[in-house]
Order: C-alpha cells, then structure tokens, then sequence
C-alpha cells in the first residue's frame, strides 16, 4: 500500500522566488534586438488603439455637427474621420502580427535552450538526486513548467505591458479631456489597489500550489505507464485509477480555490471600474448641460475610461499568470542549482592509458543520505586486472551498493575506493565510468531498434563491430530469426523482447565497449536453462581478460571465480574460492550452498 502524503508546507512566492525567477531573462538575451523589435511593435499597436476613443469623438461631433478646440484631433469632416479610423485599424493590425511573430520566435528559441539546459543538467546530475526524486515530478518540471513560461513570454507579458501602456496613456487622455472627472473616477483607485495586494497574495500561493498538484498526478502517470505490466498482473487498474481520480481531484480542488478568489478579485474590480464609469457619466452629462464639455469629448472620455477600467480589471487575470510562470520558474531553477556530477562532457571520454582495472576497497563504508543505518561496513577486498570476485549473501546484504560504489554512483561516507592504486578522485569520472561495463540483472532497453541498443555501448561502432558484437553474445540466434534483423524494434524498455534476449543485447553492449572491468549484477538470475546456457557462454567470453565483479544469486554460476566474498549486514564475513569455503565448517556460504541444492 502507498503511503499517505505528507502535509505539505505552505508555499510561498517570497522575494527570492522573484529573485531567482528574474535568472530566465539570462536566456532572452542572446534575442534582446529581436524581442526589442518586438517591444516597439508592441507599443505602436497599444498606441495606435488609444488613438480609436479620440477619433470616435471626433466622428460623434462631426455627426451632430459640434466643435471643439480642446478635441485632441481635429479633422474636417466624418468622411475623414471614417477614413482615419480605418487607417489605425489596418496598422493595428499589422503591428500586431509582427508583435505576436516577434515575440513567438523569440520565446521559442529561448525556451528550447531552456529545456536543453534543464534536461543536460538533469542527465548529469548524480545518483543521489535520483534516488529522491519521482521521474514523473522530473518530467513535469520539462513539460508542464516550461510551457507555463512558454504562456508567459509569448502571450501574458506582452498583454501586460500592452495593459499598463493603456492605462498609463489613458489616464494622461483622460486628464487632457477633463480632470474634473478623472479625479471622480480615481477616487476609487485607493481602494482597488488595497484589495488587489490582499488578493494576491492568496492567488500566487494556491497558483503554486496548484503546479505541485499537477506534479503529483504525473508522477502517478508516469509510474503506472512504466510499470503497467505490474499493474495488469497484479489486477490493480481499479486501484490506479482511484489514486489518479484522487490526485487529480486534489488538482482541481486547489485550482477552484484559485479560481474563487480570481473571480472574486476580478468581479470587484468589475464593480467598482464600471461603477465609476457609471458615476463618471453621471458628472459628464452635468458638465455638458454646464458647457464644459462636449458631446464628443464625453464619449472619448468614456472609451478612454472603459479601455482604463478593462485594462485595470485584466490585470487580475494576469497577474496571476505571471505568478505561475514565476514559481516554474522557480522550480525549474531549483533544479538548475543543483550540483553535477563532475563530468567533463565537453570532450569524449578517452582511454586511459595504461589502465589495467585493479580494483581496491579500503575501509569503506557507507550509508544512504535517506536512511540512518549503515549498509556497508569496513569493506576491504582486491581484485587484481582479469581477476573474477564474485559477492554473495541474502538480499539486503550490500552486494549491489557495492557495484554502485564501483561505477562511483556514490561516494563512501569513509575510506577509499583505488583503482590502479589510485584513488577514483584522481581520475575524470567520464574516463573512469568509461572502463566499466554493466550487465544488469533487469536490464532496460530504448524503444528504438536492435542495433541501436548494442550500439549504445560504443555509439561510434562500425555496423561490422555491432553485428560481431551481437554474435559473441550468442544474439544473432535470435536476431537472425526476425525479419527485420538488428533493424526489429524492441518497444518500450524491450517489452517485444525475452528477458534472455534482452540479457544478451546488454551482453553485445557491453562486449562493444570493451570495458576494463565489468560489473555483472544477477545476470542469470532470471533466465530458464535454455536461455542462461546461452548467456553463461557468452559472459565467460566478455569475462576474459577483464576484472570481473559478479553479483550472484545462483551460486553455481561462480565456481570457478578467483575470489568469493560472503557478506552478512554490510560487513565481509567470508572470503576465499569454493573450494576454500566450502571447507569451512558452519560457513555463511556453505549453509547458502546447502540451501540451493536442498
């Protein structure tokens, strides 16, 4: 059963949120001309909507056949005006496709760097990170986060600095008409200025809030996609869909909150806008039976105040986008900031020369940074190059932390891992990985061909070295039965594929890189006799000439290893070959032996 979630935290968009959210503008810079044009175009379609309230006053004094001198523009006659007002539409028009070309392009090429830079750092990130992390919550921070800013350049900041503009030049066009009924219609703003700092900050948080809900629910997708075999035999698609309707519910549930408090911001905001305007109307009429006013600068006054007041009440709205976009933000650098591995990616990883593959554990021992117990314990053991050491003992034993250790997964918490006599430390971690190779016991295949999967060991491989590698893994048996050879697509993690089959492509992968040392985790674990006669050949082959550290389950299959190591709650109770330990009187290995036969 899953456990229940944790209380979350109250979250909150604090000045380092906004702080680190500003970092995102690093990647508009390389486009600034681009998005400065963008600007521009921005501005005069703004512009040019502010000029359509005055040329509709224009257009009303011409119909009842009043002037003014204060009027703004002044043209001769309605058939100007008509034609003015067609002229601001068609350059509205046109500045605001090259606005939302502009500004498309620009987001664009800025959020693919951005999903370029999350996913390399992501894929360099070491094994601790992952080890606390959801894959699908990792995902969300690509897809879901990264379209949020996606929204946020392409449409919400422009309409916002589009919204102020309008407000800005609205509010001087209302005092040049009259600043009597500005002032009335300001009279309000105080007020809606209080109201929207107490709204928004219930908004940024449940908009947040909201994102991390919609983490969640990935996560669940994409934990039952990957295991939807488990999920099929354990007859558990009643049980998943209730988890999802659940977390999909709490998704909902936090975003009605969001929404009841953006409805009634924007609804207040609605009153008390359009109030005004009603009350400004009001004013307008007694200062036009006064004569301060004309009839056709009362209706320019009036759309300016409408084009004000919308403007105003659309802020609501995207303010709280802006919000979202900047807690993304703030997840995705969250994750940016954390540290990497030391990989030199930069160049290929090179052979080291000289390397010969000599192992040595040195005091070692370890925790997981998640639990408190320790799992390894002193560990001291050699393996000279082309030596076979074999690690046996019941699950939980510390086996499988061991080859971790190896591959430098992790670091010991004390003591010293060597290799050629030198500490791992003193190597380039590419170069170091670069010498191993990796048989696991469940092995994970790309859903592409084959060919592919071999060649993964070794991506520059000529299709000679692949095709060879394939017959030394005792793969071509099998291959050479489909019709589309190394070109047959193995489906999503190798699901087409047998658990021997897929064992023996990870076999031709590791023969194309030639490692130094090879890690061989319960290989044969799984397999029927059939299948593991086939790969038990063709691992003595890959063994040749390589230290080998075989994880093994089936103890028959490390008889003939230089060296057995027997561990028992992180610590090395036993070592020795099978015949020296089974020599032992009461040994671990002789009773797990025993056990195996009985």
């Amino acid at each position: 059963m899953f456990k229940p979630r944790k209380k979350r935290e109250k979250i909150k968009l604090s000045k380092d949120a906004w702080k680190k959210s500003m970092r995102i503008f690093s990647y508009l810079k390389p486009y600034k001309i681009t998005f400065g044009i963008g600007l521009i175009f921005l501005i005069l379609s703004s512009l040019a909507s502010m000029v359509f309230p005055a040329l509709a006053g224009q257009l009303v004094d011409a119909g009842t056949g009043e002037t003014s001198s204060n009027s703004l523009l002044n043209l001769d006659n309605i058939n100007h005006v008509a034609a003015a007002l067609f002229a601001i539409f068609a350059l509205n028009a046109l500045f605001s496709f090259f606005r939302i070309y502009t500004f498309s392009d620009v987001t664009e090429r800025m959020l693919a760097k951005l999903r370029q830079d999350t996913y390399a750092h992501l894929i360099k990130l070491p094994m601790t990170f992952f080890a606390q992390r959801r894959v699908g919550e990792l995902n969300s921070r690509i897809s879901a986060d990264i379209a949020l800013l996606q929204e946020a350049f392409t449409t919400v900041i422009a309409e916002l600095i589009r919204q102020v503009i309008i407000i800005v030049v609205g509010m001087i066009l209302l005092f040049y008409y009259s600043w009597k009924l500005t002032l009335i219609m300001m009279a309000t703003l105080p007020v809606m200025i209080l109201v929207a700092v107490i709204f928004g900050k219930f908004i940024k948080k449940l908009s947040k809030k909201t994102q991390d809900r919609i983490s969640d629910s990935n996560v669940i997708v994409e934990e039952t996609m990957t295991g939807i075999a488990n999920v099929k035999a354990y007859v558990n698609e009643f049980f998943e869909m209730t988890r999802y309707t659940q977390s999909t519910n709490d998704v909902r549930k936090v975003a009605m909150k969001g929404a009841v408090w953006r409805g009634a911001f924007a609804s207040f905001i609605i009153f008390a806008l359009f109030g005004s305007i009603v009350l400004v109307i009001w004013q307008g009429v007694l200062l036009k039976e006064a004569g301060e006013i004309q009839v056709g600068e009362l209706f320019s006054f009036i759309l300016y105040s409408v084009f004000v007041g919308a403007s105003f009440g659309g802020t609501a709205d995207l303010f709280a986008r802006v919000q979202k976009a900047v807690g993304a933000t703030e997840n995705l650098f969250n994750i940016l900031d954390e540290k990497t591995e030391e990989l030199n990616i930069t160049a290929k990883a090179k052979e080291l020369s000289g390397f010969t593959g000599a192992v040595e554990f040195k005091e070692v021992n370890f925790n997981y940074s998640s639990r408190a117990e320790q799992v390894l314990k002193n560990i001291n053991f050699t393996a000279s190059p082309g030596e076979t050491v074999a690690l046996v003992g019941q699950s939980g034993a510390g086996k499988s932390t061991i080859a971790s250790l190896l591959l430098q997964f992790y670091k010991p918490v004390s003591g010293e891992i060597l290799f050629d006599n030198k500490p791992a430390k003193n190597y380039d971690l590419r170069d170091l990985r670069h010498q191993m190779g990796v048989v696991p016991q469940e092995v994970i295949l790309f859903g592409g061909t084959i060919r592919e999967n071999i060649a993964y060991g070794n991506p520059e491989a000529s299709q000679g070295q692949i095709v060879e590698a394939a017959r030394q893994a005792n793969a071509m048996e099998f291959v050479e039965r489909f019709e589309d050879g190394l070109d047959t697509i193995v489906g999503e993690r190798g699901v087409q594929l047998s658990g021997g089959q897929r064992q023996r492509i990870a076999i031709a992968r590791a023969i194309l890189k030639n490692p130094k040392i090879l890690i061989l985790d319960e290989a044969t674990s799984s397999l029927d006799s059939e299948s593991e006669e086939y790969i038990q050949e063709a691992l003595e082959k890959l063994m040749k000439g390589r230290t080998s550290v075989v994880i093994a389950h089936r103890l028959s299959t490390i008889k003939n290893a230089d060296k057995i190591l027997v561990l028992k709650n992180g610590e090395i109770v036993e070592s020795g070959t099978h015949e020296e330990l089974l020599d032992l009187e009461e040994g671990s290995y002789k009773k797990l032996t025993a056990l195996q036969l009985s």
